[in-house]
């Protein structure tokens, strides 16, 4: 059977998602990417992270300021031929097949921002050239139909997919918890700093990995506690070699996540999570079977984030349900056997993902 070949078109010429590699490693035989030729994982050097999203966000704030309509649409120039583009993403100004798949609605607008015009990104969604939008969660698909009720026929859930990771895991008596994010505030690295500090004095057997870009005087003072190894930035190969291999559980508030894929790399890892209500979170993580959900917050306020006393019960819940893991080896293990089940042949494996963008593909070019 002939391939079907696909264009994969993306919003920004640099890469800042893992998202991009694991949609194209261990596609179906049946599926070509015309384009990538080189791994698409993310930027890994911190400077360059850094300038590339600050350009980001100017180029955001311009258009929400200038152009606050402008839908995230785009031409695909190419003289490579296709069957098919598929935008992650974004949406496509080509008269050609096309299918799109996003994260969260916001991301049908240019500037992120959603606004009340709608028309243009609804006349391009209706178009017989867009053939599925393929939301990323159910909370994704609630959220873009809350939006664009029309086009309740042309939406599918397919989840982003990971591969079990080859690794063994070395017997031994301490505990290790893991906090790994490149962004402090907003994915809860001030509780669960905070969560890891008190843990690792009141348990001998508890030691930690932070990785992250900490502010100066924050690290200072969680410094004292030499049980917690504190790092700034990490590869993905480093993180995948060094670290997940050795972490027993995940603590990852991640208030601000509408996916998290640090999440899904610590199932392949058979890792258990401990993370807070929100957006997709309780897609990602089975409570009580590959790890514990706490209670989101009521009046949530991002602003607040850089405050512990306004999240102290929610940080009191984090440390609670991290405590039973580390208190429960047998917990652990069943959980970690969980997670690595629901990579191997639930919704986020491999073998599901192929089989869901086969016939979307598939269907698009009938």
């Amino acid at each position: 059977m002939k391939k079907i070949r696909v264009y994969l078109k993306r919003p920004w010429i640099f890469v800042d998602s893992p998202y991009y590699d694991y949609l194209t490693k261990n596609i179906s035989n049946k599926i070509e990417y015309i384009n990538i030729k080189k791994s698409q994982g993310i930027i890994e050097n911190i400077n360059k992270f850094k300038l590339l999203n600050k350009l980001k966000r100017m180029i955001k704030l311009t258009i929400r300021n200038f152009f606050p309509f402008l839908p995230n649409a785009h031409f695909t120039l190419t003289k490579k031929k296709y069957d098919l583009i598929h935008c992650a993403h974004c949406l496509s100004l080509n008269k050609k097949p096309w299918v799109v798949d996003i994260e969260y609605v916001n991301q049908f607008w240019a500037g992120g921002i959603q606004k009340k015009q709608k028309k243009f990104i609804l006349k391009l969604l209706k178009s017989n050239y867009c053939k599925k939008i393929l939301a990323w969660t159910e909370w994704t698909k609630k959220e873009i139909l809350r939006e664009f009720p029309e086009i309740k026929n042309k939406i599918e859930v397919v989840y982003p997919a990971i591969s079990k990771q080859k690794f063994k895991k070395k017997k031994k008596k301490k505990i290790t918890l893991l906090f790994v994010s490149r962004r402090f505030y907003f994915k809860g690295g001030l509780h669960a700093l905070e969560v890891i500090d008190r843990l690792t004095k009141k348990y001998k057997n508890v030691n930690a990995f932070f990785i992250s870009d900490i502010p100066i005087d924050i690290k200072k003072e969680y410094s004292k506690n030499k049980k917690i190894r504190f790092i700034k930035f990490i590869s993905k190969k480093k993180l995948f070699t060094n670290i997940l291999p050795q972490t027993d559980i995940l603590i990852y508030p991640s208030y601000t996540d509408t996916f998290g894929f640090v999440m899904l790399e610590a199932l392949s890892f058979g890792i258990p999570i401990v993370t807070v209500g929100g957006q997709s979170r309780r897609e990602i993580v089975n409570n009580k079977k590959t790890g514990f959900i706490i209670k989101e917050p009521k009046n949530l306020n991002l602003k607040d984030l850089e405050n512990l006393n306004s999240f102290k019960e929610t940080i009191n819940e984090i440390e609670k349900k991290t405590e039973v893991l580390i208190k429960n080896k047998k917990l652990r293990e069943k959980m970690s056997k969980n997670c690595i089940e629901i990579i191997k042949n639930g919704k986020f494996s491999i073998k599901e993902r192929n089989k869901k963008l086969e016939k979307i593909y598939f269907e698009a070019l009938k």
